[in-house]
């Protein structure tokens, strides 16, 4: 393997950005994060994704916590009690996550238009 295909496996924003970077990951990192509580549950975040399927949900949920980006907790009841939050990882990705929606305000008409 070349030099420049060795750094390009490596590279941080490949490796690294691909954790959150889709449309489903994002929003669901700021829904915890701009909660009062800075806690989730499954349906909670299912209400405020409205288009997003339970399936595709679950499956981020399960992504970003292999990812070390959210933290889940069961409680042993009947219904179970899941919650969502981020950790000490995830909550330091937010102010970053927080200048990108900045950035996606202002520019929305020029991007999107």
């Amino acid at each position: 393997m070349n030099d420049f295909q060795d750094k390009y496996n490596k590279c941080p924003i490949r490796q690294v950005i691909s954790k959150f970077g889709d449309k489903w990951s994002l929003l669901v990192l700021y829904s915890i994060n701009a909660s009062e509580s800075g806690v989730l549950r499954f349906n909670e975040l299912r209400n405020l994704m409205t288009d997003c399927s339970q399936k595709m949900l679950s499956a981020t949920l399960k992504r970003l916590e292999s990812d070390n980006l959210l933290c889940r907790k069961v409680y042993p009841v009947v219904p179970p009690k899941v919650e969502y939050s981020l950790t000490d990882t995830g909550k330091s990705l937010m102010p970053y996550i927080s200048g990108l929606i900045q950035w996606a305000i202002e520019h929305f008409d020029e991007v999107a238009g």
